[in-house]
Order: structure tokens, then C-alpha cells, then sequence
């Protein structure tokens, strides 16, 4: 980093904290500071829920996805776009809420204070283990950017010079910097540096692509124009496109398949957006993002999908830079060895030298700031959601329920600077962004169930509530490792010990430029290493055999930590198959011998087992779909059952509930607490409009407005996908 990529981040900075001392001026109650008074319109909502809806960690994880399975690999983040269009639905709910959290609705639909107090408890472990995620992913892609001996120089550290020892200066900085803006000036900070964050990260999303298009005409502009026959001086910065195409095979470019056809196969798309559609309703910050800040419904639904939208239109620019990445960085060593560092590499060789009249434009230090604003923005707004749930669910109601609006404003405070420092905190213990992540989004299966539930059956009951959740947590999260402790013959069990089978895919094709590139720099690598394994990657030229063989599966299957061998290990083949042409071969091995199990037992597969399901012919994106039946349906089944048989809620405190979920909100404070005694004096006020009228089932029938937003989304959604399959066409 030079000195304009310093002054770029320090400038980024003071504006963050700026805004947070003026917002905090307006602070005077709870509503100010949790819900910014509920008077945000479109924009607000809008940058708000794309902020909070984008972290650090997707577009490096679109970067290592498609360098490692093509254009494919931009599922990894685009798996949540067929979600986007049931937003417009949801953003109704969370604003007729009238709450400041969601531990609130537990409260009030199960008239159980406990409840919001497990649900708060929820919410910490949820965005401790979320938020540390973006800290882990910002300070490994920010390695490369500011390499270890220039930050260290700036921070005076002293000590090791590991380039790990960078999470433990520049985690604390970011987390430093969020407390200040956002503790200090409540959600209405949060919403306006949001606002500019929002800019940065559209600006992160395509920043790199026309300068990566040039960098491509400038290092292979004369290789092309031989092959194409035209002058090299005619060429443009939309050659790149050409350029792509000629230097990376044509299979990196389908949106379906690819090079890693297994990873993102339909099916696991569809599991994966049927578990995000279940588990993101109890998603804490939903309350605020999901439209409950917003001045009207209207401004509601059409800040959460525009905000989403806008994240699903920054996920194919990350998805076409990485495929930039593959054509222009393919014999970078660093990107090889560490897929991760993808993202960072190619901001510091593809921004590093760009200037304009011979200055240095800063670029580098405006990427960082762009990735630190899609850390930020999702931070800030995690952090007062948090501390509005230990507020309400906690504080005012086992602590001081009669505190004054001050003494809740500096509660909150208090508990945002605990969840930041929380997250921290896991982040530089763990660092393991994967864990860290998946660990986040499966602790919202204990929740899901009894809202969605509750949102339209007036049966579910309090007791059933509690069930539910009870079996929930044993199930996915205590008995898996309860059961081996208690049973450590389970270990040895060697029906359990199977591992799905080993497929081994070899392509043969013609090679690429990027293949050539890519072969010099595992041989580099492989020379490199102490102890290197197997032989020495073969020589390969540009139009040669290029053979590309990859292994999937080997993986244990009921344990979650993997298996030890004791003894010797075989692997007998079950299968090949080859193409008519030849051109691929797929060899099926199974793992034989004796294993141990080791970690938690994963319950879920193992209700297969028991119903005599040989799961060793699954890949890993099979397993993964066949995780949906059991974490979705189980949990329904359970809290309806047992709502049949426990004693159901007050008749009176149901009737509140449902009418008020049905009264339309109005802008106005005194007009809406207005329409509310109406509703509440007349129950019935809106049982007209029910779709099951005469039953316990609360569904309204949608209206036109439900049914046109919802049939536009998903227009918009194949809109999306047919966007990038074009701009992957380009040049073609």
C-alpha cells in the first residue's frame, strides 16, 4: 500500500465516525435508537437491506468458487435469489409487527417472557458466530492487499511477523470503528453509513472489471489479435471479453455444470434456497432490515427486495471479475496454493499501478475500504439489533421494567459494544470462516418452526412452542454429541464408519492459455515444497492434451469430525464409466478398512441408515440435499402434534394479535394506534378476507398488490440469470 491507499482508508474512516456523532444528537428513546423512529423511506430501506444482506465474505468466496468450478461457482452466493421475491410478502409482517425485536413477537404470540429470553440468547450466539465470519474473511483477503511488513509499519506492531498475526491488528480496528459510529448513533448511523457502504460495494462489485479487461488486453492484447488476425493496436478495452474466452476453456463459462459439475447441481441449489427460506424469517436483524424500521409498508417491501436485488446484481459483477481473475491470474502462485486469496491478489495487481497523470489514484485503498464497508454495514446493524434484544428481552424484563428512556438507550449501548467484542473475540479464536458460517446459519432451525407456525395457526400453543425447540436443540445440536459420549461403542460401529464413495473425474481436452498457466504454477509449487507429493506435474503446450482430474467424495458420512483408520486403508473399485469420445472418465473407489468415528454423530443421516439407505453412492452435494427432509420437516411435525394435545393460548390475546397482524400500518403514529383500537374493540374487523374462513388457519387471501410485486420478482429473478449468462457470453 502507498500513501493515497492510506489517506483513502483513514478518509473512509473519520466519515464513518462523523456520521455516527451527528446521528447521535437526535437519540432521545428506545425507538430512536433501535428503529431510528421508524421514519425511513425507500432509500433508506433500501441501501439498509442491502448492507446488512452483504458481508466480506461473499465476494471472496464468489472468487474462489469460480476460479475453482467456472461461473457455476457464483451459486455460492446466488443461491438466495429465488428467495428474494417471498421478501415482498415478509416485509408486511415485520412491519405490522410494531415491535423492536423479534424476541418481542415471541412474547406476545406465546405469551411466554422466557421465550423472548431464549430467543435473545439466540440472537447472540447467532450474529457472534455470523459477524465473526466477515472479520475472518476481511483480514485474510486483506493480507494480500497490505502485506505484512506495510501494515505492521503502520500499527508500530511489534512482535512475530506471521502474516496471521494480521487478524490481531486490523479485527480489533474494525470492530473499533463500527462501535464508535454505531453504539454511539443507534440504527439511524447505521442506516446512513449504510447508505454510503451501499455505494462502496457496488463500486467494489465493478471496479475491477474494466481495469481487469484492460490489464487483459495489455498483457495477452498481441497473442489474440495473431490468433484473430487483426492489428493489436486496434484493440479495446472490450476485447477483454475476447481475450477471456480465448485464454479459459468454454466449460468455465456455464451458469449449470462446468468444470466442478457436482458442486452446485440443481437439487442442492434448491435445497439450499428451501433451507434460506425457512431459517432467514427469524434472522434477528430482520426486524429492522426486513421493513419494521420503515416509514410504510409500502417503503417496506420495496426497500428489502430493491436492497436484495441490488446484492443479487453485485454478485454476478463478482462472479464476472473472478472470471476475469482466472484468465489474466491463472499462473499466480498465491491464488493457486490459496483460492481465498483470489480477490485480494487481483485488487493489488490488477489496481496497484493505476494512476492518471502520473499519480497514484489510491485504488487499492478504496478496494479495502469497499470490502471493510461490506463488513460495516452488516455489523453496525447486527450489533443494535442485538442490543435491542438484551434490552427489551432481558433487561427491562427480569432487570428494570421500569427504567427510564436514557437508561435503555445506554443499556443498548452497552450490550452492542458486548456483541462486537463478542465476535471478535470468536473470530480471532477460531478463524475458520467456513465453521464459523455454517455453524450461524444451522442455529436458526430452533426458531423457525414455531414462527412460521405460529404466523398462521392459532393452534399452536405455548407448550408446543417449547417442544419444538427442545427437540430441535437435542436433536440437531446436543444428542449429536451426547450420544457417542455416552455410547463410545458408536465409534467403532463400522456401519457408521462408511465414507461416501471417490469419484475421480479426469477431462481431457485441448489446453488453454490459462491451463498452460495454471501448470506452470503447480509445478512451481510442487518444486517449492519440502516434502512435495506424487511426481512432478508434467510440461504441458498451448494445444496439447490437457487432462484435469479432480476427486470428490471420500468424505465420512455419520461423523462429523472425520474418521481415524486403524490399520491399513484400501480402496476397491466400484465403477468406471468414459464418454463416447473418450474425452472423460469417471472412476468410482470405495474406502475399505477399519475407522473410528470421531466428533458429533450426525442424527440426520442417520435416520436413513435406519430406514436401509446406502448413502455411499451420494456425492457431497447429496448429502447436503438430503439434510432438507429432516431439518425442515421434523421440526413442523413435532410443534403441530404437540399443539393437538397441549392446552392452547387466550382467546382475547390471540384475537389482539391476529387483528393487529392484519391492520394495515399508517404512517402517522396516531393514525395507526388509532386504527389499532379499532381492530382490537372488533376482532373480527378483518375476517372477511380470510382464505379459510371458519378455521383456526389465519391466511388472508392476497391481494393484487401481493401478486403482481411477487410475479415481478421472479421476472426480475430470470432476468437476473439470463443477465448472466449474456455478459459470460460476451467475446464468445
Amino acid at each position: 500500500m502507498q500513501t493515497a491507499d492510506v489517506l483513502v482508508l483513514v478518509g473512509y474512516f473519520v466519515a464513518m465516525l462523523l456520521i455516527g456523532l451527528v446521528c447521535a444528537l437526535r437519540v432521545k428513546k428506545q425507538e430512536d435508537y433501535f428503529m431510528g423512529g421508524r421514519g425511513f423511506g425507500k432509500l433508506l430501506q433500501t441501501f439498509a437491506a442491502f448492507g446488512a444482506g452483504t458481508g466480506s465474505q461473499e465476494p471472496i468466496n464468489v472468487g474462489r468458487t469460480t476460479w475453482t468450478s467456472g461461473l457455476s461457482g457464483v451459486w455460492s452466493a446466488l443461491m438466495w435469489l429465488f428467495v428474494t421475491p417471498f421478501y415482498w410478502i415478509f416485509a408486511i409482517w415485520y412491519r405490522r409487527m410494531r415491535h423492536l425485536t423479534i424476541g418481542d413477537w415471541f412474547v406476545e404470540r406465546y405469551e411466554s417472557r422466557a421465550m423472548g429470553a431464549a430467543y435473545t440468547l439466540f440472537g447472540f450466539s447467532f450474529y457472534m458466530a455470523y459477524l465473526s465470519t466477515m472479520f475472518s474473511a476481511i483480514a485474510k483477503v486483506a493480507e494480500p492487499l497490505l502485506g505484512e511488513a506495510t501494515i505492521l509499519t503502520m500499527v508500530g506492531w511489534i512482535g512475530s511477523q506471521d502474516p496471521a498475526d494480521l487478524r490481531f491488528v486490523l479485527v480489533p480496528v474494525i470492530a473499533l470503528v463500527v462501535v464508535a459510529y454505531g453504539v454511539v448513533g443507534g440504527l439511524a448511523a447505521a442506516y446512513w453509513t449504510d447508505l454510503i457502504q451501499g455505494l462502496c460495494i457496488i463500486l467494489l462489485s465493478i471496479i475491477l472489471i474494466p481495469y481487469g479487461l484492460s490489464s487483459l488486453v495489455e498483457k495477452y492484447g498481441s497473442d489474440y489479435a495473431s490468433v484473430a488476425g487483426v492489428e493489436a493496436s486496434d484493440l479495446g478495452t472490450w476485447d477483454g471479453f475476447s481475450i477471456m474466452h480465448q485464454r479459459v476453456s468454454a466449460n468455465s463459462f456455464q451458469l449449470f455444470g462446468g468444470p466442478r459439475s457436482g458442486e452446485f447441481p440443481l437439487h442442492y441449489i434448491v435445497s439450499l434456497s428451501l433451507l434460506g427460506l425457512m431459517g432467514i424469517v427469524v434472522q434477528p436483524h430482520f426486524i429492522a432490515t426486513g421493513g419494521g424500521s420503515a416509514r410504510t409498508e409500502q417503503a417496506a417491501r420495496i426497500g428489502l427486495v430493491t436492497g436484495n436485488f441490488l446484492k443479487r446484481f453485485c454478485t454476478i459483477g463478482w462472479a464476472i471479475t473472478a472470471l476475469i481473475v482466472v484468465a489474466l491470474l491463472a499462473d499466480s502462485i498465491e491464488i493457486n496454493q490459496d483460492p481465498d486469496r483470489a480477490w485480494g491478489v487481483a485488487t493489488r495487481e490488477i489496481l496497484g499501478n493505476v494512476s492518471a497523470g502520473g499519480v497514484y489514484l489510491g485504488l487499492v485503498g478504496l478496494m479495502l475500504a469497499c470490502l471493510l464497508a461490506a463488513l460495516m454495514s452488516s455489523a453496525d446493524c447486527y450489533m443494535l439489533v442485538s442490543s435491542a434484544l438484551l434490552v427489551r428481552n432481558i433487561y427491562a424484563a427480569y432487570f428494570n421494567p421500569n427504567a427510564s428512556e436514557k437508561q435503555y438507550v445506554m443499556a443498548g449501548r452497552i450490550a452492542g459494544l458486548l456483541i462486537i467484542v463478542g465476535a471478535s473475540a470468536v473470530s480471532l479464536a477460531a478463524f475458520d470462516v467456513f465453521a464459523q458460517y455454517k455453524f450461524a446459519l444451522e442455529i436458526a432451525i430452533i426458531f423457525a418452526a414455531p414462527f412460521w407456525v405460529g404466523m398462521f395457526w392459532r393452534r399452536a400453543t405455548t407448550g408446543a412452542a417449547w417442544g419444538t425447540m427442545a427437540f430441535s436443540l437435542a436433536f440437531f445440536f446436543v444428542v449429536p454429541y451426547a450420544l457417542p459420549a455416552l455410547m463410545p461403542s458408536l465409534r467403532d460401529n463400522q456401519e457408521l464408519a462408511i465414507s461416501n464413495d471417490m469419484v475421480t473425474t479426469t477431462i481431457s481436452r485441448k489446453a488453454t492459455p490459462a491451463d498452460v498457466a495454471r501448470n506452470q504454477a503447480r509445478i512451481a509449487i510442487w518444486e517449492a515444497a519440502e516434502n512435495p507429493p506424487g511426481e512432478r506435474p508434467a510440461e504441458i503446450a498451448l494445444g496439447d492434451r490437457f487432462v484435469d482430474e479432480f476427486t470428490t467424495g471420500g468424505q465420512p458420512i455419520f461423523w462429523g469430525n472425520g474418521v481415524d483408520a486403524i490399520g491399513d486403508v484400501e480402496f476397491a473399485e466400484v465403477s468406471t464409466v468414459t464418454s463416447e469420445d473418450g474425452s472423460k472418465v469417471v472412476v468410482t473407489r470405495r474406502k475399505q478398512g477399519t475407522f473410528r468415528g470421531q466428533g458429533k454423530l450426525n442424527l440426520d443421516f442417520y435416520v436413513y441408515h435406519l430406514l436401509g439407505m446406502d448413502l455411499r453412492q451420494t456425492n457431497a452435494a447429496a448429502l447436503e440435499t438430503l439434510r432438507l427432509p429432516p431439518r425442515m420437516i421434523t421440526p413442523f411435525v413435532v410443534l403441530i402434534l404437540l399443539s393437538l394435545v397441549t392446552r392452547p393460548g387466550s382467546q382475547e390475546l390471540l384475537d389482539r394479535y391476529y387483528v393487529k397482524m392484519k391492520t394495515p400500518v399508517e404512517p402517522n403514529p396516531e393514525d395507526d394506534h388509532r386504527e389499532l383500537e379499532l381492530s382490537y374493540e372488533t376482532p373480527s374487523r378483518y375476517d372477511h378476507k380470510k382464505m379459510f374462513p371458519g378455521t383456526s388457519l389465519e391466511i388472508q387471501r392476497p391481494t393484487r398488490a401481493d401478486v403482481s410485486g411477487f410475479v415481478i420478482s421472479v421476472g426480475i429473478c430470470i432476468l437476473f440469470l439470463l443477465a448472466t449468462i449474456l455478459l459470460a457470453s460476451i467475446g464468445s
